[in-house]
């Protein structure tokens, strides 16, 4: 029961210019860096196309096999910006149109509509490919009043609660027939933001036992959300794992909230790896203490350095804090051997 890894969510390095601008191009620059597995945004159709891989297993089959030809395997899919667009609230419609096809801008429910398509047909392209896990975002309905100022008319979370709920529960339903779980990243913007949240969601779906945890500490750092008694709390429903690093540095001046800065000066900002205040070492341990045996996968976001170095970073850090559980114990060496009989007379039992 190892962590698998490194691996590396391509969404952020995407881009227009070789080699970031195809599948096969990425994948052949993150073997070069040393990583074993890519996580693949299903938004962005220079790398992947969704709607074939959600209906053809025979272009899965070919997408697997590229991706094994540069020595890779595909960690899981990702349907973060649609999992977004199941639940918008009126204030960010123009905002998260952006993240929707151009003949559904404009029209919310349309935009609805075709996220829940998208992200089903994540679910059986996870199944053509073998993959038991696949990311998203819940949506928000509640964010916008996450500060109870002004205050909240009473039953307010509780109704957009009972409404994101009942938007996910068919889609949870679909991923339960193709074998696949939904881990949905706990983070800011998302009513699914904390611990809290997410109970309050998974009462409502029926502790559904598709809806599952994407766990990134950095979202927590930035919350002063203690990180790794999340684990403790949440290790059976953890199935995918970000290592991303945040720091918080609260001044006279600013903190928690401090978010109307450009992310260079925020209080709370995103870092390279081993250059914020993650204890991996620590998150390593807790997720190999409690068999977590999914992949590490960088998702790299930082306010100071460059992706490209963040990435050459990336590998080696994960790989250096990757534990390999070891099969007997310290002490077995002095072991004196026990039967039934010897344990009672060490007790004093049979006087």
């Amino acid at each position: 029961m190892t962590i698998k890894g490194p691996g590396i969510f391509l969404a952020q390095f995407a881009g227009d210019e070789a080699p970031f601008d195809s599948l096969d191009g990425i994948c052949g620059w993150a073997a070069a860096l040393g990583y074993k597995g890519v996580q693949i945004p299903t938004w962005d159709a220079r790398l992947f196309d969704l709607k074939r891989a959600s209906d053809s297993k025979d272009y899965c089959d070919e997408i697997a096999g590229l991706v094994a030809g540069h020595g890779l395997e595909i960690t899981e899919l990702s349907a973060h910006l649609q999992g977004q667009l199941v639940a918008v609230h009126p204030a960010y419609d123009e905002l998260f149109d952006g993240f929707a096809a151009p003949e559904v801008r404009g029209d919310p429910q349309a935009r609805q509509a075709w996220a829940v398509d998208q992200v089903k047909r994540m679910a059986r392209a996870s199944r053509h490919l073998g993959l038991g896990s696949a990311a998203a975002f819940s949506g928000a309905l509640a964010w916008p009043y996450v500060y109870p100022w002004p205050q909240r008319p009473a039953g307010l979370v509780e109704a957009a609660f009972d409404e994101l709920a009942a938007r996910w529960r068919p889609i949870l339903d679909v991923f339960e027939e193709n074998g696949v779980d939904v881990c949905y990243e706990i983070h800011p913007g998302e009513d699914l933001h904390d611990g809290v949240s997410y109970e309050m969601f998974l009462e409502r779906v029926g502790h559904h036992p598709r809806a599952r945890i994407l766990y990134d500490p950095s979202h927590f750092v930035l919350q002063g959300l203690e990180y790794l008694a999340n684990i403790d709390i949440y290790h059976e429903r953890i199935g995918m794992f970000h290592v991303k690093d945040a720091e918080l540095n609260p001044t006279g001046r600013q903190g928690v909230y401090g978010g109307f800065q450009g992310w260079k000066d925020r209080a709370g900002r995103f870092r390279s790896l081993g250059d914020g205040q993650v204890d991996f070492g620590a998150v390593f341990s807790k997720l190999t203490q409690y068999g977590f045996e999914g992949w590490a996968v960088l998702e790299w976001e930082c306010a100071l350095k460059s992706a490209e170095q963040g990435a050459r970073e990336g590998a080696p850090f994960i790989a250096a804090h990757i534990i390999e559980r070891g099969e007997k114990a310290f002490d077995d060496f002095a072991g004196s051997g026990s039967d039934a009989a010897m344990n009672r007379r060490t007790l004093g039992l049979d006087r």
